[in-house]
C-alpha cells in the first residue's frame, strides 16, 4: 500500500536536508553574532494560548486535538510569539534586560498550501524585549539584513518596507474611517496586493469612505518614500512631522547602522495581527513576485496580556519557503551545499585494498571526514568519478606501494605522493 505524505508538507532527502542545514546554520550564526541567545518551547501548546492572542477565530486555522479522556484542547504551534510571551511572563522579574532571543521552530498551519506557503515549515524568530528605544526596532532589522547580505542578497533584490500603525490609524480616522472599523481597515490594507483594484475600492467604501476619500486612501497606502524623506511623506499626507517622531528616530538609527539603503516607508504595511502596537515592517522581493520574505514589528502589550509586566518588545519571523524561492530565483544557491568529504580513499590494487579500512578508521579518529568506495572495481577513472560526485576535496589513491599513496586535490587536479602516516597532518595543514 502506497501512502502519500500529508499535503503541504515536505520530505527531506539528503540534498534537501543539506540545504535546510545551510539556511539554519546561517540563521544561528548571524543571531549569535548580534548577541541573541537561542531558546525553544514545546511543539504544541494549550489551545487557550492562541485564543488569548488572536481570539476564538484562530481555532479554524490550527491543527488542534484533545487528549483522550481529557478536557484540555491542544494545538500544534502555528507561530512562536505566544510561546515566547508565555515564557517571558513566567520569569519576567528574573530575566536580565534587554532580552535578546532567537529560535528556529518547526511550525504548522492548517491552511491551503500554495507557492511560498506550506502547512509545515521552519521559521527564524528574532525578538528583543525590554528596550523602548527605536534602537531595538533598528537592531532587529539589522539582523535580518545582515543574514540576507551574508547569503548574497543585495538592496536591489529586496526592500524592507516600514510603517507605523498609529500613523496609519490617524490617516484612516482623518479620511473618515470610524474608530470601530480601524482593524477592518488594517486587514484590508494587509490584503491589498492580493486584491483587484475594483474589489479593493468596494471594500474601502464599505468602511464608510466616499469615492474621493477612497482615492486618497489608495494614494496613501500605495506610495513609497525613501529613508531620509519623512518630511516629504508628512507633506504628502498632510500630517505634522511631530506625528512621525518615532519613525524619525528609527530613520536616524537606520542611517547610523548603515542599512538605510535597504529600507523605505510604505504606509500600506500594517501587519494584520492585532497585537502589533507601533513600528511594523516587512521584507519583500523587489519585483513583488513573492509573498513577504519576513515580517514583524512592535508588540509592547503582549507580555502583559499573558500575565507579565508591561514590557516593550519587537521582533520578526522569516520562513524558509519564500527565502528558498528567492535565493533560487536570484541564482544565489552555492554549488556545494552540505559537508564535503575531506578525503576519499580509493584502492586500485589488491594490496591497496587491504590498507583502506585501517587508514579510513585512523583518519576519522583524527577528526577528518573520510569516505571510501564500496565498489570492487579497481578502475581508477570510475573511482575518481565517484569521489568527484561526492564533492570530496581530496582523493587518496592506494596501490602496491607499502607506505605511501597518491594524494590528489580534486579542485585543482594537483597530485603528489604522500606517506600514509602523514596524510592526516597534510590535510589538516591544507585546511
Amino acid at each position: 500500500m502506497k501512502i502519500e505524505k500529508p499535503k503541504g508538507t515536505r520530505d527531506f532527502y539528503p540534498e534537501d536536508m543539506a540545504w535546510q542545514n545551510y539556511i539554519t546554520d546561517a540563521w544561528r550564526r548571524v543571531s549569535i553574532r548580534h548577541g541573541f541567545e537561542e531558546v525553544d518551547g514545546p511543539i504544541f501548546e494549550k489551545l487557550d494560548l492562541y485564543k488569548v492572542k488572536s481570539g476564538d477565530g484562530i481555532v479554524s486555522e490550527l491543527f488542534s486535538f484533545r487528549r483522550e479522556n481529557g478536557s484540555t484542547d491542544f494545538a500544534l504551534r502555528p507561530e512562536f510569539t505566544p510561546t515566547l510571551a508565555r515564557m517571558v511572563a513566567d520569569r519576567a522579574n528574573s530575566l536580565p534586560k534587554p532580552i535578546k532571543w532567537f529560535t528556529i521552530p518547526n511550525l504548522c498551519r492548517a491552511e491551503r498550501p500554495q507557492r511560498g506557503r506550506l502547512r509545515e515549515f521552519l521559521q527564524w524568530n528574532v525578538d528583543l524585549l525590554g528596550l523602548e528605544s527605536e534602537l531595538a526596532d533598528a537592531e532587529t532589522i539589522l539582523v535580518a539584513i545582515d543574514f540576507l547580505s551574508e547569503l548574497g542578497v543585495t538592496p536591489e533584490h529586496v526592500r524592507v518596507k516600514i510603517s507605523h500603525r498609529d500613523v496609519v490609524k490617524n490617516i484612516l480616522i482623518t479620511l473618515g474611517v470610524p474608530e470601530d472599523k480601524i482593524l477592518d481597515a488594517f486587514n484590508l490594507l494587509d490584503r491589498r496586493d492580493k486584491m483587484e483594484s475594483e474589489d479593493f475600492e468596494k471594500a474601502a467604501m464599505a468602511l464608510g469612505l466616499d469615492e474621493h476619500r477612497v482615492q486618497r486612501f489608495q494614494e496613501a497606502c500605495r506610495s513609497r518614500y525613501r529613508t531620509g524623506s519623512l518630511g516629504s511623506l508628512c507633506k504628502a499626507i498632510g500630517m505634522p512631522e511631530t506625528d512621525v517622531k518615532e519613525l524619525q528616530e528609527l530613520d536616524d538609527k537606520l542611517h547610523d547602522l548603515g542599512i538605510a539603503e535597504w529600507c523605505e516607508y510604505d504606509l500600506g504595511i500594517v501587519r494584520g495581527l492585532a497585537y502589533y502596537t507601533g513600528v511594523v515592517y516587512e521584507i519583500h522581493e523587489s519585483s513583488g513576485a513573492e509573498r513577504a520574505l519576513a515580517g514583524g514589528g512592535r508588540y509592547d502589550n503582549l507580555i502583559n496580556l499573558f500575565g507579565g509586566p508591561k514590557t516593550p518588545a519587537v521582533g520578526f519571523g522569516m520562513g524558509d519557503v519564500v527565502l528558498s524561492n528567492l535565493l533560487r530565483d536570484k541564482g544565489l544557491i552555492p554549488d556545494h551545499i552540505g559537508h564535503r568529504p575531506d578525503i576519499y580513499v580509493l584502492a586500485v590494487s589488491d594490496l591497496g585494498a587491504k590498507k583502506v579500512l585501517p587508514l579510513v578508521a585512523d583518519l576519522r579518529a583524527k577528526g577528518l571526514h573520510a569516505r571510501f568506495s564500496y565498489k570492487t572495481t579497481k578502475n581508477m577513472g570510475r573511482l575518481l568519478k565517484e569521489a568527484v560526485g561526492a564533492s570530496s576535496r581530496y582523493a587518496l589513491i592506494l596501490d602496491d606501494a607499502p607506505e605511501s599513496g597518491q594524494l590528489k586535490n580534486l579542485d585543482t587536479q594537483e597530485q603528489v605522493e604522500v606517506r600514509l602516516d602523514e596524510v592526516a597532518k597534510t590535510l589538516h595543514d591544507a585546511v
